[in-house]
């Protein structure tokens, strides 16, 4: 059974930084590919970061330059690392492992102004 866990989110005020954690279970995250998305009030979810099995990384424009998604195989786990906050950036973040449909419970990020 696939089982993923987000951690890291928290309130912070514009242009702070917030690293996230999603630690998975049930699968081996080297050899899948692995996605951070959001989900703010009144939107669709939408994604933010991915991260191939042979470590290709894309990103959504909105957080270009400012995030960076990166794995610690060892520990099974991925990590997003959110710098220049902004209060758009406010949402809920979950992982996903697409290939198992597999989501998290998400972890809430909130940016004040």
């Amino acid at each position: 059974q696939v089982q993923l866990v987000e951690s890291g989110g928290g309130l912070v005020q514009t242009g702070g930084s917030l690293r996230l954690s999603c630690a998975a279970s049930g699968i081996t995250i080297s050899t899948n590919s692995i996605g951070w998305y959001r989900q703010a009030p009144g939107k669709q979810r939408e994604l933010v970061a991915s991260s191939s099995g042979g470590g290709r990384s894309i990103y959504a424009d909105s957080v270009k330059g400012r995030f960076t998604i990166s794995r610690d195989n060892a520990k099974n786990t991925v990590y997003l690392q959110m710098n220049s906050l902004k209060p758009e950036d406010t949402a809920v973040y979950y992982c996903n492992v697409p290939y198992y449909d597999a989501w998290g419970q998400g972890t809430q990020v909130t940016v004040s102004s």
